[in-house]
């Protein structure tokens, strides 16, 4: 089946099925047909009532599907985490948006700003900061050919060893060419020092304090970052662009803020919970910080599109790695959650997802126009 078809739910309209549940089954059956993916994961959360459902095989020619204990890469969904814990630490009055950055560095940097421009945090969370992608420079030379072949291995050879004193040095020499807050450049390295910086104030590593917060706030027990023996065995394994074999996991970053959690899909359920439910830290967390136009701003590192007529205002993320994608919506509209996840990472795997996550929104508003609930 074409993704055209997954885009208007395999039927040609938007008619419902006969419920939610079957309406996953089958937008996850259509996305494993696609070329080049082997397997996917969805957790939808609508109007209180949670799903999960797992497609495919996760390696090609061995009976096996993703299940409930597989610990996913969620590569770049891993920044809106972050993005959290800083809203709760402007709650918490531990730091300020406006604080220049350097406030919580040790030593000198003269670079980190424009013509007497501070960098301050809140261009690290819109993504306006005007620091490179990645740190160490060189590995923006690697992925703009992201699905060339040689890509995962080149990474790993980049970060082997590559640790918190080696970003450092390399943040000392980066050069800002650019008023900051002005325009949109994608930082994995801003969110990298924005977990500098919640370590910083709170005086405890990144990790722990992530999967403190939201065992405490969201149910999540499972999130980690360096996952130990047992849990690195429950790895989804994962297939980098069409390349037959499959490929090492995504490379340790320094923190790992900015594209190392692993989570099982029950896990980001509770997420999507926790994200609808509002409360302080969420609502702060989406709240614009740079409006780029009328229909798209930057909160915590989440992207905030307004004016979509079928899925009004809501809040994205998408996250990748050399052998995953996923992505995050969240639309209060329909009081609904999607978390799409897929053990292949291409160029035309983010389209694949978008055309299922669309399908499921026309699914559940038709839904709603006609009255039906979202029975299993």
């Amino acid at each position: 089946m074409s993704i055209a078809l997954l885009a208007t739910g395999c039927t040609g309209s938007p008619v419902p099925t006969r419920d939610l549940g079957a309406d996953i089954d089958e937008v996850a059956a259509t996305l494993v047909e696609q070329p080049l993916l082997h397997s996917t994961s969805i957790g939808v959360v609508h109007r209180g009532e949670a799903f999960i459902r797992h497609s495919g095989d996760m390696e090609a020619g061995k009976s096996g599907p993703p299940t409930d204990a597989t610990l996913y890469e969620i590569g770049s969904l891993s920044k809106t985490l972050t993005g959290t814990l800083m809203a709760n630490a402007v709650l918490e009055r531990r730091l300020d948006l406006d604080d220049d950055v350097r406030r919580y560095l040790q030593g000198d940097y003269p670079n980190l700003q424009y013509h007497g421009e501070p960098i301050r945090i809140r261009h690290l969370l819109s993504h306006t900061s005007g620091l490179p992608n990645m740190l160490p420079e060189r590995a923006n030379t690697v992925l703009a050919d992201f699905t060339d072949q040689r890509t995962p291995r080149e990474l790993n050879a980049i970060y082997a060893g590559y640790g918190k004193a080696e970003f450092f040095r390399d943040l000392h020499a980066v050069e800002i060419r650019q008023a900051p807050g002005k325009e949109y450049a994608y930082s994995s390295t801003g969110t990298e020092l924005a977990a500098h910086i919640l370590e910083t104030v709170y005086k405890r590593d990144y990790e722990s304090l992530l999967r403190g917060f939201v065992e405490e706030s969201a149910a999540m027990t499972g999130l980690r970052i360096r996952p130990n023996e047992e849990e690195a065995a429950r790895l989804a394994v994962g297939y980098h662009s069409d390349n037959p074999v499959p490929t090492t996991p995504m490379p340790q970053l320094p923190w790992g803020a900015s594209g190392n959690v692993k989570a099982t899909v029950p896990e980001m359920v509770e997420y999507l919970r926790f994200q609808l439910a509002g409360g302080p830290v969420v609502t702060e967390s989406h709240r614009a910080l740079v409006e780029f136009d009328p229909e798209f701003s930057i909160g915590y590192f989440w992207n905030i599109v307004s004016g979509d007529r079928l899925k009004g205002g809501y809040y994205a993320h998408h996250g990748g790695v050399p052998r995953s994608q996923c992505y995050i919506y969240i639309l209060p509209k329909y009081d609904l959650g999607i978390f799409v996840i897929t053990n292949q990472s291409g160029d035309q795997t983010a389209h694949a997802m978008e055309a299922a996550i669309d399908t499921l929104v026309k699914r559940v508003a038709a839904r709603e126009a006609t009255g039906q609930g979202a029975s299993r």
